[in-house]
């Protein structure tokens, strides 16, 4: 990644990122450390040379339920009703960078870090939850696969981000 790098959010300049979808935005610029400093979440940012934020992404730990899971997947399973995984509760890439694919890059920075995580805090996969129909299908671009009863959440097994970085 010449030119960018990939760090924990800490005293960046948050106020002029801007992704075009307010939510996201709006997170990062009065949320973000907030969800840092109470460890509800962990913001990693991409930064250019220039120490410019030009995208980011959350994880934190979550529960998905079993039923929620997959057929093929929930049967390789114990039978909990709570199955540990790792949330990626936000991505966004600053708007005049799109087409970059500085997402792909994020998507794949946030998988390595859960994955490698997964043997310290027990994680079975990645959940995902697309903002709208241009994030569902990256997700399902990059193999998620829809969760049951829920139309936009995602689910992208440990065992397929393993075969990645094995």
């Amino acid at each position: 990644m010449r030119g960018f790098s990939l760090e924990p959010l800490a005293d960046h300049d948050r106020a002029a990122f801007s992704c075009g979808v307010g939510e996201l935005d709006d997170y990062l610029h009065r949320r973000a450390g907030q969800d840092a400093r109470r460890r509800v979440a962990a913001p990693f940012v991409m930064v250019d040379e220039e120490r410019k934020i030009i995208g980011y992404y959350t994880l934190s730990a979550y529960a998905v339920r079993l039923a929620e899971l997959p057929p093929e997947l929930a049967r390789k399973l114990p039978k909990y009703p709570l199955i540990p995984a790792t949330l990626l509760g936000r991505l966004a890439v600053y708007r005049d960078c799109r087409g970059q694919k500085l997402g792909r890059l994020l998507l794949m920075d946030a998988l390595y870090r859960s994955w490698n995580n997964s043997t310290q805090v027990a994680s079975v996969g990645v959940v995902a939850e697309a903002i709208d129909e241009a994030a569902l299908q990256f997700y399902l671009h990059h193999q998620f696969l829809l969760l049951r009863e829920h139309p936009r959440k995602l689910f992208l097994s440990m065992g397929s981000i393993s075969e990645a970085f094995d």
